[in-house]
């Protein structure tokens, strides 16, 4: 997984993201001001940055100008277009206006760290083996037959791995946004997922809400 550094003055909305990206075992640094954050990068290499724009002592642009290179999340309560323009503008990998559902960050992390070959293309877990790239399953070395929504499915459990997560934004998540059917077939696929990876005992069923794979 990676190493990330926060930049949010605001202690709760850091320990928030903290917390959240640590349970799907990211590593974490938090600092709480542009020039904390500039002293903390030219002392250790990180995989990707979460810059608010409102900062004590260097505010989010006059950080990024410094760290021109390490992949960049800007997270910011400015709203209008011009602002998200001149993020993207000065070259930052994406722009995540707060308040923000966590579950969107987590989305939008992993979709940098992708594009930036830093996120891990393979996944281990009691004897299964999912290889991203590939869209590959194993389990115990041998390879087992997953459709491709199950697969979907399966990504998006260990993506937000000790995160329960309701089955609409399950269906949200690994079917899409369109998807007309009902939630039943979440139920349907995680039994699969179940029987065919041996995971009883790791996807677990959240009263009433969903599922959680857990860690």
């Amino acid at each position: 997984m990676a190493t990330i550094l926060i930049v949010e003055d605001e202690i709760p909305i850091n320990e928030l993201i903290k917390r959240n990206l640590q349970s799907v075992g990211h590593t974490c640094i938090s600092v709480f001001d542009g020039k904390a954050a500039t002293q903390e990068l030219a002392q250790r290499e990180v995989d990707l940055v979460l810059l608010d724009i409102m900062l004590p002592e260097l505010d989010g642009y006059e950080v990024f100008q410094q760290i021109r290179g390490t992949p960049t999340i800007f997270l910011t309560a400015r709203s209008s277009l011009s602002d998200k323009v001149k993020g993207l503008t000065l070259g930052a990998d994406d722009y995540l206006v707060k308040p923000f559902e966590m579950l969107e960050l987590l989305a939008r992390v992993d979709a940098v760290l992708r594009r930036t070959r830093k996120a891990s293309k393979e996944y281990e877990l009691d004897g299964v083996k999912i290889d991203f790239e590939s869209r590959r399953v194993f389990l115990h070395e041998q390879p087992v037959e997953c459709t491709p929504k199950e697969f979907d499915l399966l990504e998006v459990l260990v993506n937000n791995r000790n995160i329960a997560l309701s089955r609409d934004k399950l269906l949200e998540l690994a079917w899409g946004f369109d998807y007309a059917g009902d939630t039943r077939t979440v139920d349907v696929h995680i039994q699969k997922l179940r029987k065919k990876l041996q995971m009883e005992s790791r996807i677990k069923t959240v009263y009433k809400m969903g599922y959680r794979l857990e860690v």
